[in-house]
């Protein structure tokens, strides 16, 4: 049986776990408008420039699928790395549009469309691939300030994290008030409602059952591995 005391402490770490995750929301929206900073700064070719500015980072993400894949259909897209099918194809015909990737369609199959990049496609690509190598190389070296210990823990909870159905837990815990904002009020609303992504208060919900099941000492060890990660700024 926990003591109230437990209990009690318990609650105001999930509280402040929870006040942390909201942060990294903000923060991982605000580093989208980073992101294509950083690809801007980067391209030398003016034409790449303008069409970077008139991209959103759903797009950029689907231009990623493509170029990984090419030649690829939407429906690999849409499986393989998490898309509705309806973002697909809305993304895919602006990509079109711009000239940043061309349809090619089968002999055999005319009702299937396959794409690819075309040359400003493939130096965007090029550019994003190189932007998150540059993330990868800076995150790497952040992470080995942890122990093996710590980077077990966090391993295992961004596992359980990115598998786990919070909203529909199995665990009671408190409810969170419903509203209508969604993650990413940047993208158009009409991709926000193709997404499928949970809302904030959903999330929130999910997050909550979660921490419930974790002990006073791990609680303390995702909120200390939160404020490093995701509030420490390291170096480029």
């Amino acid at each position: 049986m926990i003591k109230p005391s437990n209990y009690h402490n318990k609650e105001h770490l999930i509280d402040e776990v929870l006040e942390a995750v909201k942060d990294i929301q903000i923060k991982f929206q605000a580093e989208d408008d980073e992101e294509k900073e950083w690809l801007l700064k980067h391209s030398p070719d003016p034409e790449v420039q303008e069409l970077i500015e008139e991209m959103t980072v759903t797009m950029l993400h689907v231009l990623d699928a493509i170029g990984t894949l090419e030649p690829v259909n939407g429906i690999t897209i849409s499986k393989q790395f998490g898309f509705s099918k309806g973002t697909v194809s809305k993304i895919t015909k602006r990509l079109v549009q711009k000239n940043i990737i061309l349809p090619e369609y089968l002999p055999d199959n005319k009702k299937e469309v396959l794409f690819r990049m075309t040359e400003q496609g493939q130096d965007i690509y090029r550019l994003h691939q190189a932007m998150h190598q540059q993330i990868d190389l800076g995150a790497n070296r952040f992470l080995q300030r942890y122990t093996e210990d710590e980077l077990q823990f966090l391993a295992h909870a961004l596992r359980d994290t990115a598998q786990a159905s919070w909203f529909n837990s199995e665990k009671d815990g408190p409810s969170i008030v419903s509203g209508d904002g969604g993650a990413y009020p940047e993208e158009d609303s009409e991709l926000n409602e193709t997404t499928g992504e949970l809302t904030v208060n959903e999330e929130m919900n999910e997050i909550m059952g979660m921490l419930h099941t974790l002990n006073i000492r791990d609680l303390k060890k995702a909120k200390a591995v939160l404020e490093d990660v995701f509030f420490t700024k390291y170096e480029d």
